[in-house]
């Protein structure tokens, strides 16, 4: 019975206090699609809250190892896994059947960019379409791919409604940015504020609950749309100001400057300045391709985003420049580029990581191949990739490669080298990371032994 200052709930409000019953008790089953960089560690930190979690992958490689116990993402120690999967909160499969018998339902496939630069929205056209056919009252799905404003409730809610079942009645639906920083280990996905913007009011709140069970902050926004713009302008606000420094970079080059020495001397200002740095250009999935995403909306609405194509262009364009600083300090040193021995210092796009996607030093690779250079690289995290259709494996020995190089090219600051002893050892070093002060006396200086 209700108590005197409870209210009865309405029909329409049975399924949502059901479902918030069944969250609050731990008492549900969560399937996460798409095991990958943010998929593996989000499930993690369902089963480690009490939650049954599924992982639902394409792939049977990855879903064999981590029924095995094993992990495949950095963040996520196989101790943990192991330990999930043991105690029987954490499985995988290829099977989407596993969807129709989960409660809750959160989509972390890939968003890439076509050939055309064109949103590649097939990975969740295909979720969708497997969804469709199993959903079912009492349900709460949650899509975490980071896509342009409007894709949940144009492309999944209509998918889901087709059956005749409602967005907030019958089914609960929202949008929640992924906000994985891998290599991280101060803000991680159980610290990090979770934004949540669901299709009706109803649908925010089961959300909000169900990914409150696992993560310490949930900020509620008015709308999916609202928090699929919140992804873009994050990355966007750190495209463009990259694309700021990477241009001043450039523009220090002609002037004389250090840049370095700039923006340092900038960022000593308490107020009105956020110190962003130069580098070889951008990498990995989000920073590179997020804020096109945004771009190509615009378009649809006959709107240029300019701020966002400027520092596209900007930023893609540094492996460019900084293969002509490989070219202008071997010809310093008398020495033509093509036949010239290259040693690239890191190709994970980021330091201490392995992942090579969008890497700025693949396209520094390709660009000194195509100059007839003999290109190598070392990397303690990559020992091999296969990307853009190059395949290379790292340099066994890292003084050995050192020493038979030409010049060495610092794209990745891994903290695991020693790069006092590496300038030492090395002929040339053209550093793209300001590892080392002096090694910027001119912006990108070729620092001789």
């Amino acid at each position: 019975m209700a108590s005197p200052t409870s209210t009865p709930s309405s029909p329409d409000r049975a399924t949502a206090d059901a479902l918030l019953a069944r969250i609050a008790a731990r008492d549900i089953t969560v399937a996460v699609v798409g095991m990958g960089y943010v998929g593996l560690p989000l499930a993690t930190v369902f089963a480690e809250a009490g939650l049954r979690v599924v992982g639902v992958d394409v792939s049977a490689e990855r879903v064999a190892q981590l029924n095995a116990g094993e992990s495949y993402v950095e963040d996520v120690p196989s101790a943990l896994v192991a330990r999930l999967v043991g105690d029987g909160l954490l499985s995988a499969t290829t099977d989407f059947d596993a969807l129709a018998a989960a409660d809750a339902i959160s989509i972390c496939v890939p968003t890439p960019l076509g050939k055309t630069r064109d949103p590649d929205m097939s990975f969740i056209a295909a979720v969708t379409e497997q969804l469709a056919t199993r959903v079912r009252p009492g349900q709460v799905v949650v899509l975490e791919s980071t896509t342009y404003p409007g894709t949940t409730r144009e492309i999944i809610l209509p998918a889901l409604e087709a059956g005749g079942l409602r967005a907030g009645r019958d089914f609960f639906l929202a949008f929640s940015p992924e906000r994985v920083d891998p290599g991280r280990e101060d803000w991680t996905t159980r610290n990090t504020p979770k934004v949540m913007g669901g299709v009706t009011p109803a649908c925010v709140e089961i959300a909000g609950a169900l990914y409150g069970t696992a993560i310490e902050t949930i900020v509620p926004v008015s709308s999916p749309e609202a928090a699929e713009m919140v992804k873009l302008l994050e990355n966007t606000f750190r495209s463009v100001n990259i694309g700021l420094v990477n241009e001043v970079l450039i523009m220090c080059d002609k002037l004389g400057l250090d840049a370095w020495e700039v923006i340092d001397a900038a960022a000593t200002k308490p107020f009105g300045f956020m110190k962003f740095t130069p580098g070889p250009g951008l990498g990995g999935h989000c920073i590179p391709i997020d804020p096109l995403y945004l771009s190509w909306k615009m378009k649809e609405l006959n709107y240029n985003a300019r701020f966002i194509e400027l520092a596209s262009e900007v930023n893609t364009g540094m492996p460019v420049f900084w293969t002509q600083r490989v070219q202008d300090v071997l010809n310093d040193a008398g020495k033509a580029v093509r036949g010239s021995r290259v040693l690239v210092l890191g190709v994970a796009y980021k330091r201490d990581i392995r992942d090579v996607r969008e890497s700025p030093a693949l396209d520094i690779l390709r660009l000194l191949q195509e100059k007839g250079a003999t290109v190598a690289y070392h990397d303690p995290h990559v020992p091999s990739f296969a990307e853009h259709g190059m395949e290379m494996t790292s340099e066994p020995d890292l003084d050995a490669a050192v020493g038979a190089a030409d010049v060495v090219v610092v794209v990745t600051d891994h903290s695991a080298y020693d790069w006092d002893d590496l300038f030492a050892r090395a002929a040339l070093v053209v550093d793209t990371r300001h590892v080392r002060p002096e090694s910027a006396l001119a912006p990108g200086a070729a620092v001789p032994a």
